[in-house]
């Protein structure tokens, strides 16, 4: 009997390690937080150029992905989770594929068609 406890405690400290702590949840809400108000605070403030406020719009969503999937979804490179890695960068580069095919297809069909001039005579 008290073998099987020892096995019940060694697989619940062995799934307890792929959770995170209170430390790295406090971090990761913390980071997530920053980083909201970072992103307000490029559209707010006035102190950024109009041109870079989406970019930087951008690298903070994805700075904000990324602390979230690290300190909440806990992905990372530990043996447990180089699957769910693995298959979420697969996902990436499929959604990649696809948007910017998508694009260069718009793109080239946008270039490719017949704009109307002035020089077009209407068919009658």
């Amino acid at each position: 009997m008290s073998g099987n406890h020892h096995s019940h405690d060694a697989h619940h400290g062995a799934e307890h390690a792929d959770h995170g702590s209170t430390k790295s949840y406090l971090i990761g809400f913390v980071l997530s937080v920053v980083l909201t108000l970072a992103s307000f605070g490029v559209v707010m403030s006035g102190k950024v150029p109009h041109d870079l406020m989406m970019p930087g719009i951008v690298v903070f969503g994805v700075a904000q992905l990324i602390v979230q999937l690290v300190y909440f979804l806990h992905m990372g490179t530990s043996p447990s989770q180089r699957g769910n890695l693995s298959i979420m960068l697969f996902t990436i580069l499929i959604l990649a594929i696809v948007v910017v095919g998508s694009l260069w297809v718009l793109h080239n069909m946008n270039v490719n068609m017949m704009h109307p001039t002035s020089h077009m005579v209407p068919v009658e």
